[in-house]
């Protein structure tokens, strides 16, 4: 059976940027787009050239990548010819293959927004596409809030369709830009401009998810008879944000019915590389990585409860509908107050440790930790401190130093300009190899903020283990969190440190004490022994 082709359109380095708090640089564009261009995407909308300097610098950079860079804008402004309306050149002077353009399909938007007759704006659509084609470019057209348009007036929003198409436009893309279309709807709609003569070859579709259906809503559009999607990776987009590629890409790819009827840019091999695309794209945001996320979340194939672990074992296909390599994805079974013997065995074997089943040791730990949970613990994403009290309970963990005592203090004082700032100092005395060593260090980063007291004591940590200090060079703290577990005068708190290190690994390590810095500190403690486990072996530096 001869499968249709699905063309890919990625907008994150445009759409993807209109999301609150994002904001691209040029090289931070490149890399992103050697990755869309890796994984096998057909057009990279890279900005709107003209609107910013940084889309204008990307644009300038020419990046060569074999899918179609794509520059975005809108349709001539009235009043005004295509080849003599400025908005419209800096466009085609970025020198793209392909350009996109936005025009209104909601008469309403053509009568309040515009502010001009409905005649002029379909003829401001036909000039743009037709000036597109005439400079020999690939064309377009972006009909915005098209499926609201359709709902009010349908001979119109057909009406602007029809005049892209006709002046050339290679794909008509259908918009749901309010993001409030249902999938149904959607499909319906696809089918009825299909048969009102615009060949699906010719359609794509542009969801937003402010329903938290886009996904849903493109698949309906692919199966009614459309033939691109446009979306971003991991859903970036304005409001709610935009059809999420990084969950559309292997649904195309892996489930039915659409893995037989069509096929994309992307395969096997790309799509293994999905999720360190999709982190990657988080790192350069400073995000955290939404660990729900379908596929490529690093819960999406976490299974925690006893039963669900043992069926896991026997036959992953129990509780999982994809094999997790195929995105890059790994298992995980995490530890916690509910997990059985199931879990603890894979996830000893996980970490390298076999213990057999019947050892005595197994009962034992999973009784330190359903202790230690109830005293505020949580193992179940903290895996690095899971398995230093594993290893603790064997007596496999190595003493790499000892802590003799620390010292935090934190105080507010006036800085050259007359401000009152804080300063958190932190003092370590720890012993190495019998020796004592003391280290002072303050909490300032070059710009000369505060960055706390955690940071301190991380740094006063670093700055003298002895022989240990240079295996932690490429260690860096990334995410703190605090939660206080009980309330009132007895409150405990919680606190969760992400590390990560040069070799790309991500460990997450837990505290807890009624005192924050104490809680932060053993959390702390926890990620440098868990780093100088994985590290000592291989660079031949043995433990005391």
């Amino acid at each position: 059976m001869t499968r249709d082709r699905l063309y890919l359109y990625d907008t994150t380095l445009r759409d993807g940027q209109q999301t609150q708090g994002v904001q691209f640089s040029t090289p931070e564009k490149l890399r992103i787009a050697a990755a869309l261009d890796s994984l096998g995407i057909d057009y990279i909308e890279g900005g709107w050239p003209g609107a910013n300097p940084t889309d204008s610098a990307f644009f300038e950079a020419a990046p060569a990548t074999r899918a179609k860079l794509t520059a975005f804008g809108m349709t001539k402004r009235s009043g005004r010819s295509a080849e003599n309306d400025d908005v419209l050149a800096a466009v085609m002077n970025a020198g793209t293959g392909t350009v996109c353009l936005v025009g209104k399909a909601h008469d309403y938007h053509v009568t309040h927004a515009l502010g001009i007759e409905l005649a002029e704006n379909t003829e401001n659509i036909r000039a743009s596409m037709a000036h597109i084609v005439a400079q020999g470019r690939e064309a377009l057209f972006d009909a915005e809030h098209f499926f609201d348009g359709y709902r009010d007036n349908p001979a119109y929003a057909l009406e602007v369709c029809r005049a892209a198409l006709e002046a050339g436009a290679r794909w008509i893309v259908l918009c749901d830009t309010n993001g409030g279309a249902m999938p149904a709807d959607v499909a319906r709609v696809v089918g009825e401009v299909i048969a009102a003569g615009i060949p699906g070859d010719r359609l794509g579709i542009h969801c937003h998810n402010d329903t938290d259906q886009a996904v849903a809503c493109s698949l309906a559009a692919v199966m009614a008879g459309a033939r691109q999607i446009q979306g971003t990776l991991n859903g970036l987009g304005e409001r709610c944000g935009n059809a999420n590629l990084t969950s559309l890409i292997p649904t195309l790819l892996l489930k039915e019915p659409y893995a037989s009827r069509f096929e994309t840019g992307v395969d096997a091999g790309a799509l293994a590389d999905l999720t360190r695309i999709s982190r990657m794209l988080d790192d350069i945001l400073n995000r955290v990585p939404v660990k729900q996320a379908p596929y490529v979340g690093s819960s999406a194939f976490a299974h925690k409860a006893g039963l669900h672990a043992s069926a896991i074992l026997k036959d992953p296909s129990t509780y999982e509908h994809i094999d997790p390599a195929l995105v890059g994805n790994e298992r995980i079974i995490p530890m916690s107050n509910q997990a059985g013997q199931s879990n603890l065995r894979k996830r000893l074997t996980d970490a390298g440790l076999s213990v057999p089943p019947g050892d005595p040791a197994l009962g034992h730990i999973l009784e330190r930790i359903k202790a230690r949970e109830d005293e505020g613990y949580s193992y179940d994403t903290a895996q690095a401190s899971f398995e230093l009290l594993a290893r603790r309970e064997l007596g496999q963990m190595p003493a790499f130093f000892e802590v003799k005592r620390y010292k935090v203090t934190v105080e507010r004082r006036k800085n050259k300009y007359d401000r009152m700032v804080s300063l958190s100092e932190a003092v370590v005395v720890v012993k190495v190899d019998g020796e004592k060593l003391l280290s002072v260090s303050e909490s300032l980063d070059e710009t000369g903020s505060d960055r706390g007291p955690v940071n301190a004591l991380y740094k006063a940590l670093a700055k003298d283990l002895g022989r240990y200090s240079a295996i932690l060079s490429d260690m860096r703290l990334v995410d703190f969190k605090v939660r206080i577990t009980q309330g009132g005068t007895e409150a405990v708190t919680r606190v969760i440190i992400d590390s990560e290190d040069g070799k790309g690994r991500r460990w997450s390590t837990v505290g807890v004490s009624a005192n924050i810095v104490d809680a932060s500190f053993e959390a702390l403690l926890d990620a440098i022994n868990w780093k100088l486990l994985r590290d000592c072996a291989g660079q031949g530096v043995a433990a005391e």
